[in-house]
C-alpha cells in the first residue's frame, strides 16, 4: 500500500515537470526512434533533486519529512561553500525508486540585504507547512510540491536575489518544483551506455549541455560521471502581472561505474548494489549551474 501511494506521489510530481521541460519528451522520443529504449518505462531514474531555503519551518528539515515517511533513508551530508548550500541525499526503500537529493540555501550566510528580501517572503510561515499535511494522502503530498508557500515575488526582488545567489532567485520563484530528474545511462544498450556516448547522442538531437566545469563532471574516484542539459527558459509571471524570462528545470544524466571489488562480475550480473552509490560535491556544484544565466544565456 505504501509503495502504491509513493507511485502516486511521483506521478503527481512528474506530470507538471514533464509539461514544463520539453527536453524530456524530445530526448525520450529520440531514444525510442533510435532503439535505445522500447518505451519510457525502460528508463531508470537515478535520482531527483529539490531546492529549498534554509529558514525556520522550511528547508531540508521540513522537506525531508515526505520521503522519510515513505521509507527513504538519510545518507551523506554535502557542503557547498561558494554557493552557500547544504545538501543530503536519501536512499530509496526499493531499488526501482530514484535516490533523492535535497539542497538548501544557507540564508544566514548571505548579506543582510539579501536576507531581508528572503525574510519578506518566508517570515509569514510561522509553522512547518508539512505538519499540516496528511503524509499518507498522496494527493495532498502531490499538491504540496506545486502549492505556493509565499507570495509571488516581484521582478525587482527576483533580480536582487540573483545578484548575490542565482539559487535563491530560482527558489523564490520556482519554489519546490522538481529541479531535475536523472537518466541512468549505464542501463542503456552498449552503443549509448557511457556518458561520453550519450552526450554525443544528446548533442546530435539538439540538446544543449551545461559546460560549467566541462560537459562531463567526474568524481575523484572516477566512478561517477554526470552531465546535464541547460535549464529550460520559461516566461514567468511576477507580482503585478509583470513578465520576464527566467530559468526553469532541466534534465541530468549519470553513469555509475562498477566498484573495483565487483569488476570480475559478468556485465549481465551487475546490479545497482555493485555500482558507485551516493554523490560527489564537486560534480553537484557544477550541475547546480544548469539554471545559471551563464548557461541559459538569458
Amino acid at each position: 500500500m505504501l509503495q502504491n501511494k509513493l507511485d502516486r506521489i511521483f506521478k503527481a510530481l512528474f506530470d507538471p515537470y514533464l509539461d514544463s521541460v520539453p527536453d524530456v519528451s524530445k530526448i525520450n522520443k529520440a531514444m525510442i526512434e533510435k532503439g535505445v529504449i522500447a518505451s519510457e518505462n525502460d528508463i531508470v531514474n537515478d535520482h531527483i533533486a529539490f531546492r529549498t531555503l534554509g529558514v525556520p519551518n522550511l528547508g531540508i528539515a521540513s522537506f525531508e519529512k515526505i520521503f522519510l515517511h515513505y521509507g527513504y533513508e538519510k545518507r551523506d551530508y554535502y557542503f557547498f561553500e561558494e554557493k552557500k548550500l547544504n545538501a543530503h541525499w536519501y536512499a530509496p526503500p526499493k531499488e526501482h525508486y530514484p535516490r533523492i537529493f535535497i539542497s538548501e540555501l544557507r540564508v544566514g550566510d548571505l548579506s543582510k540585504t539579501t536576507q531581508d528580501v528572503i525574510s519578506s517572503y518566508t517570515d509569514p510561515i510561522i509553522n512547518d507547512p508539512l505538519d499540516k499535511i496528511d503524509l499518507d494522502d498522496p494527493k495532498a503530498v502531490g499538491d504540496f510540491f506545486y502549492k505556493p508557500l509565499w507570495k509571488l515575488p516581484s521582478i525587482e526582488d527576483y533580480k536582487a536575489l540573483g545578484n548575490e545567489s542565482e539559487y535563491a532567485a530560482w527558489v523564490i520563484y520556482n519554489r519546490y518544483y522538481l529541479n531535475h530528474y536523472t537518466l541512468s545511462v549505464h542501463e542503456f544498450p552498449e552503443e549509448y551506455n557511457t556518458i561520453e556516448k550519450f552526450n554525443a547522442f544528446l548533442e546530435n538531437i539538439g540538446i544543449t549541455l551545461n559546460t560549467a566545469g566541462g560537459k562531463i563532471k567526474i568524481s575523484n574516484d572516477g566512478l561517477l560521471k554526470q552531465s546535464s542539459s541547460v535549464a529550460e527558459v520559461i516566461e514567468a509571471t511576477f507580482a503585478n502581472g509583470q513578465k520576464m524570462k527566467i530559468s526553469g528545470s532541466y534534465v541530468e544524466f549519470a553513469e555509475r561505474l562498477v566498484l573495483p571489488e565487483y569488476q570480475h562480475l559478468d556485465p549481465l550480473d551487475v546490479r545497482r548494489k555493485h555500482r558507485r552509490d551516493g554523490f560527489e560535491s564537486a560534480n553537484a556544484d557544477k550541475i547546480f549551474e544548469s539554471t545559471y544565466n551563464e548557461q541559459t544565456k538569458i
